[in-house]
């Protein structure tokens, strides 16, 4: 059988498209991947990485804001559409795939329009809770439409029902333990860890928040945190020392730039504050830990703050909007998840109640069935 998956721009296309072409991998050793993606973004370097061949394109979004440099880059859109429509045309031609698969980015539009036009079988899935336009467009022509969370379907119109598959989780993460985490980082029974960040590049509104909630419970008996304040947060550990925590000296205040660890971190905190993507979610729901959530509001169609209210109105998250968000806000709600164990366990147990832990198996067979019926 032959698979082509179209995904890219962000890791939370390419890593879940990449787990489930691992697990068909693994399942049909016989079997042949292909990806496409645009040229010049992170799956051109991510998808090798993984062991699987990628084909790429001149392909890039669409500027909603108005002025003259957007202006110039919608017109090379343009550009880029109809010069993708072939060199998409070929790849198909030349891999002849059983099935075609979108996970999302610029790439997967052009790459599932031709194959349904083709008469190639196709699937989309759709990570976040709001699909974006394209995977709206795509549903109306697609066989089959796979959604990460229940909220997707009432904004999708999809020419066959579409089917609640999650969104998969990387195996080490779920394999993680809690115990043996908190002891590899050193935090005791009696204190509750704080995990927190703003994403690799870091979100400057979380990290002023964190400086106003660490600095005022970094002396406090049971709080242990651990913040990562991204690649444009390396002010922090200043801001914190000029408010009277130096985190070079206080034992329960761990600063980084980046967490490579995430396994190790998300297992053993006890409250987790972070903003809204999908994949991010799925992994505090299989790990079925509490959460207060900033969704980023420079996000199309502000998924985020859809992504969050599917977790909220199952009480299984806090939310603070980026808008609302001060120090007086996040150390309130940060005291009544860490001190009361009974409200930080139920939210934490509802989260985990919604997790799909099997989404890769889910997705796979769903491709291999559709790759079946060519």
């Amino acid at each position: 059988m032959r698979f082509l998956f179209a995904a890219g721009g962000t890791g939370g296309h390419i890593n879940p498209a990449l787990a489930v072409a691992g697990e068909i991998r693994e399942q049909y050793p016989d079997s042949e991947i292909l990806f496409v993606g645009a040229k010049g973004k992170m799956e051109a370097d991510l998808v090798p990485k993984a062991g699987f061949d990628i084909k790429t394109i001149n392909i890039s979004g669409f500027q909603r804001k108005l002025s003259l440099e957007n202006i110039k880059r919608n017109i090379m859109t343009l550009v880029y559409l109809l010069v993708s429509s072939f060199q998409v045309k070929k790849i198909i031609r030349q891999f002849n795939p059983d099935v075609v698969i979108g996970f999302g980015g610029y790439v997967s539009g052009p790459v599932l329009r031709q194959a349904y036009k083709m008469g190639i079988p196709t699937a989309i899935h759709e990570q976040n809770a709001f699909p974006g336009v394209t995977n709206k467009t795509l549903a109306k022509h697609v066989d089959k439409v796979m959604i990460t969370v229940e909220a997707a379907r009432k904004h999708l119109q999809c020419k066959n029902e579409c089917v609640l598959t999650g969104l998969p989780v990387r195996g080490e993460m779920l394999r993680a333990d809690r115990d043996f985490a908190r002891a590899e980082l050193g935090i005791r029974d009696d204190e509750k860890l704080i995990l927190s960040m703003g994403g690799s590049l870091g979100a400057k509104a979380i990290n002023e928040a964190m400086v106003e909630l660490i600095s005022a419970r970094a002396d406090e008996k049971g709080y242990r945190f651990l913040h990562a304040m991204g690649q444009y947060g390396l002010w922090v550990p200043d801001k914190l020392r000029e408010k009277g925590v130096d985190p070079d000296t206080h034992n329960n205040v761990e600063i980084r730039e980046y967490i490579s660890d995430m396994d190790r971190c998300m297992s053993a905190a006890d409250v987790v504050i972070c903003r809204a993507g999908a994949s991010t979610l799925s992994e505090i729901e299989a790990l079925g830990k509490a959460s207060i959530l900033i969704p980023s509001p420079n996000v199309a169609e502000n998924h985020q703050y859809h992504n969050a209210m599917a977790l909220v109105n199952n009480d299984a998250a806090v939310i603070i909007e980026e808008k609302d968000l001060t120090g007086e806000k996040i150390i309130a709600l940060a005291d009544e998840l860490v001190r009361n164990d009974e409200r930080r366990n139920t939210i934490g147990r509802n989260a985990r109640n919604m997790a799909i832990i099997d989404a890769k198996e889910k997705i796979a067979e769903i491709v291999v069935s559709l790759a079946g019926n060519k």
